[in-house]
């Protein structure tokens, strides 16, 4: 086997990952993927035209497993290996917000089913589309995803994702679940469901032994979130200092700019997220998004601060929520960051969530799965 595969031997052969049975079991499926996929000639050539009728699908993936198991890493790898045009890779809650806003410009028009044209145009744009973090948490979704993704498979296009939860798992106990039922029975029967759970939990040794919560404010907390960034996403030491930055796209047609982000790590002043005029979708696109958050420059808060402590507060529920990692400097432990102004009691809760948020059993907490409270 070639390619996509021989790219993740090489990274075992060199150390940067280890052997583990469930993950090469997935990395030969996706390399067999790989050759289906890319057998099938240009849309257009010459090939293309001498086909009696249109390809099908190739079968897809949906890989599973807990939290730091090597599925987006697989993912990430499999996409930039597959030598295809038209290929697309989402985090599936953006992708889902894009489908609602194509299906309501298709309801302006009165023109009938509007799941349809948006089927022909996600189909007309790529071939195969990959979804990091699958997970359905509202009603809006569930009821569109069956006939969404089946149109999808039906005109030729090959899915894979991950999740933290095997399909049937999917929407579990969800409002009029019942709905949602035969887009499981898709992803069971059209996708190949491979679970990933090895021993090796690379999130978790990635953090292992860093600080989460740094006081104070200055030079070496700055330095230490540095270094925790470039460990979490296996950096190159040799393009540190050009780090990309991202357009997080937010309810409402807006956007948001995240000025250091790569492989669901994002990096944000305080100031830029609660100094500035922002609310709960801002908070919640970026805890949908990223699966870690470090936050430089949290001050200590007073009377006059009031906003910035609410919006602070919002921010952290939305982080807990979706059991995003926190990394932070701060000026002061949590329980002292707010000590007197209006909110300030309320403001307790929030240092105890940052408290829980350091906790072990918190941080074993795969993305979007349910924490205590």
């Amino acid at each position: 086997m070639t390619g996509f595969y021989a790219r993740y031997q090489a990274l075992i052969a060199n150390g940067e990952l280890k052997p583990d049975a469930d993950q090469d079991a997935c990395a030969k499926r996706l390399s067999q993927l790989q050759e289906e996929l890319e057998a099938v000639p240009p849309r257009g050539s010459v090939l293309w035209r001498m086909f009696s009728k249109k390809p099908k699908a190739a079968k897809g993936v949906y890989m599973w497993g807990g939290v730091g198991r090597g599925k987006s890493m697989l993912m990430d790898l499999f996409y930039d290996n597959l030598q295809i045009n038209r290929k697309k890779r989402a985090h599936f809650h953006e992708f889902m917000l894009d489908v609602h806003a194509r299906l309501n410009e298709e309801r302006k028009k009165e023109q009938g089913d509007p799941i349809l044209p948006v089927v022909e145009a996600l189909a007309s744009e790529a071939r195969f589309l990959a979804f990091d973090e699958m997970v359905v948490n509202n009603s809006a979704d569930a009821m569109i995803m069956s006939r969404l993704f089946t149109g999808l498979v039906e005109a030729g296009v090959t899915l894979i994702a991950t999740s933290n939860r095997p399909p049937v798992d999917l929407y579990k106990d969800g409002l009029n679940r019942e709905h949602f039922l035969p887009f499981i029975d898709l992803l069971e029967t059209r996708l190949d469901v491979i679970s990933l759970n090895g021993p090796t939990d690379y999130r978790r040794e990635r953090l292992g032994g860093v600080d989460l919560w740094h006081v104070p404010n200055g030079d070496a907390a700055t330095k230490a979130l540095s270094e925790a960034f470039f460990r979490l996403t296996d950096y190159p030491p040799e393009d540190r200092a050009h780090v990309p930055s991202e357009e997080l796209p937010v309810q409402g047609g807006r956007s948001m700019h995240v000025p250091k982000a790569l492989k669901g790590v994002a990096v944000f002043s305080f100031k830029r997220l609660c100094a500035e005029a922002r609310g709960a979708p801002d908070y919640l696109a970026i805890a949908r998004h990223f699966h870690s958050v470090i936050i430089v420059g949290i001050p200590v808060l007073s009377k006059e601060n009031r906003n910035e402590a609410a919006r602070f507060v919002t921010l952290i529920d939305a982080l807990y929520e979706y059991r995003v990692k926190l990394l932070a400097s701060a000026d002061a432990e949590p329980d002292a960051l707010y000590p007197e102004g209006d909110g300030s009691f309320e403001f307790e809760r929030t240092a105890s969530r940052l408290v829980e948020m350091q906790s072990d059993d918190y941080l074993a907490l795969g993305h979007g799965e349910a924490a205590a409270d």
